[in-house]
C-alpha cells in the first residue's frame, strides 16, 4: 500500500496525550493516528450509509408517525401497553 505523508496541527495538550499513548503502548505516534483516522472515518462512512438507506427506504415506502411512535413508548411499562404501531402514513400509489 502506498504511504503519503501528511502534516496536521494539533494542540500541546493533544501532542502531549499522543506521546504518552505511544510511550504506555510502545506503538508509533504515526501508527496511533493513523488507526484513529480509520476509525473515525469508518464511523463517519456508515453513518452516511446508513442514512443514505434510511431516505431510499422513506422515499419507497410507508410511514409510522411522530404521535404513533410517541403514544406507542409512552404506553411501555402501563397495564395497557400497546403493541407496535402499524404505519399510519402512507406513500401516495401512482
Amino acid at each position: 500500500m502506498t504511504s503519503h505523508i501528511m502534516s496536521l496541527q494539533i494542540s500541546e495538550e493533544m501532542k502531549t496525550r499522543l506521546d504518552e499513548l505511544s510511550a504506555a503502548t510502545q506503538r508509533p505516534a504515526n501508527v496511533l493516528v493513523e488507526d484513529a483516522l480509520a476509525a473515525y472515518l469508518d464511523e463517519r462512512e456508515n453513518e452516511r450509509l446508513y442514512l443514505q438507506a434510511a431516505v431510499d427506504r422513506a422515499d419507497d415506502g410507508d410511514f409510522v408517525s411522530h404521535a404513533a411512535v410517541e403514544k406507542w413508548l409512552r404506553s411501555w411499562g402501563t397495564p395497557d401497553e400497546l403493541p407496535p404501531p402499524e404505519p399510519d402514513i402512507l406513500k401516495t400509489r401512482r
